[in-house]
């Protein structure tokens, strides 16, 4: 079903969605040439805010969970992105070794389900190999769904990398390696790893991800004779950035002050009455923590020693270190009242699917990933590539994600040209 979806669409985006829809050919086109010179990531998914006057994607993951909230009817999707993304990989392919997250989180623990569900029907032999010491032996979780996960030791050979009984062609990580690369997975020359481990957290930052993205927004607004601003949300970066000691606040003061002048500059130009807003965040993975809004550079100076504390954690318990000062892009969409924001699913080159990240108790310009989510799909499975012609843009569902698609693909080429760059086996990249 598709949800029912409140949209504030006005000036701009109407326009951009005009232009996109009317541009398809030469869009796709463009696609097939970039994906001729570069390798899309293994899956992705992309959060997407729309604010009516700007659609730009805010965050890129390139170890999604979440598979479980993709609908039955989005599977037949993923399952032939599956086999294309696998073919070009290792077509012989038998086995595939899935690397999760150490959590007992039972929705974490369905999206491993669903993804084991969309390589096997893929062809595939799909087994979950634990990087947690606690798992010595087979271990069989039920879920509540009424599906069940194993979760088995993994064993390290000399160049080898799999399970006993189990030796894998191509190992598939669903674990963002926030916490550093354990050893086990250094060294696999012999096996298809899947992200490569410079796209963890442990290296990869959101700053060269937006970098790469500027760059990918300018040349398809140049295709598409606009303003890339529209898609693009401006961004700032500071380096090491202590919330309890106070040390780099001039820094990220002064550049939430630069970065809040020109997104006034912009509204200006577009006649947007809206006050802007950035968005301040730990350069590397976050999972949502250590997020806060700023309309003001003087809100730094008087954040709570609570608040201050908040910041300085995320995922692995460190300090935030280095900080990214994003352009703040609201969402005006809602479901039944609730404010939300599509997340498209990719897998290769391919969009599978998506859903509505849904939350009751934020504001428009608040990040939405947060306790108290709630996920309603998408109504991707007809409409994930083809616009349905004829219709005006804004009064067709469809259309709307055609356009989430694009963002979505923009974001992903990012990312392929990203871990070019910060490749550290290949030649300096130009």
């Amino acid at each position: 079903m598709v949800p029912h979806l409140v949209t504030a669409l006005n000036g701009p985006i109407n326009e951009l969605e005009q232009r996109i829809l009317e541009s398809t050919p030469v869009i796709e086109r463009w696609f097939r040439l970039e994906w001729m010179e570069h390798t899309p990531p293994f899956y992705t998914s992309v959060d997407v805010r729309n604010a009516g006057f700007k659609l730009a994607p805010v965050d890129t993951n390139l170890f999604p969970g979440g598979w479980n909230h993709l609908t039955p009817e989005m599977m037949p999707l993923a399952v032939q992105a599956a086999m294309a993304a696998i073919e070009k990989i290792c077509p012989e392919a038998k086995n595939l070794l899935l690397v999760p997250e150490n959590t007992t989180d039972s929705f974490y623990l369905s999206n491993l389900a669903q993804l084991q569900r969309i390589f096997f029907q893929a062809g595939l032999n799909v087994r979950l190999g634990s990087l947690s010491n606690d798992i010595t032996e087979p271990k069989t979780i039920d879920l509540p769904d009424g599906d069940s996960i194993t979760l088995e030791p993994l064993i390290r050979s000399k160049r080898r990398l799999g399970l006993k009984h189990f030796d894998p062609c191509t190992i598939l990580l669903n674990n963002d390696l926030s916490a550093g690369v354990p050893g086990i997975l250094e060294d696999l020359h012999e096996q298809y790893l899947l992200p490569p481990l410079h796209a963890g957290w442990g290296t990869r930052r959101k700053s060269q991800h937006f970098k790469a993205y500027e760059e990918v927004a300018k040349r398809f607004g140049k295709l598409l004779g606009m303003d890339h601003w529209l898609i693009n949300p401006l961004f700032a970066q500071c380096g090491e950035v202590d919330f309890t000691a106070d040390a780099g606040l001039e820094c990220l003061r002064s550049n939430a002050d630069a970065l809040l002048a020109k997104i006034r500059r912009k509204y200006k130009e577009y006649g947007i009455n809206e006050k802007p807003f950035v968005v301040v965040k730990a350069d590397n993975g976050t999972g949502g923590m250590g997020i806060m809004t700023v309309r003001d550079a003087k809100e730094i100076d008087a954040l709570s020693p609570e608040r201050r504390q908040a910041m300085a954690r995320q995922q692995t318990g460190l300090g935030a270190g280095e900080v990214l000062i994003q352009e703040g892009v609201m969402t005006n969409e809602r479901i039944n009242a609730a404010v939300a924001e599509p997340v498209v699913y990719m897998m290769d080159r391919y969009v599978v699917g998506g859903f509505y990240r849904v939350h009751a108790e934020r504001g428009v310009d608040e990040n939405l990933n947060a306790p108290g989510a709630r996920f309603v799909p998408l109504a991707f499975e007809k409409s994930a590539q083809l616009p349905q012609p004829g219709a005006k843009p804004g009064a067709s569902l469809p259309n709307r994600f055609y356009m989430y698609g694009v963002i979505g693909r923009l974001a992903m080429l990012a990312a392929s040209y990203e871990l070019e760059a910060t490749d550290p086996d290949a030649e300096e990249y130009e």
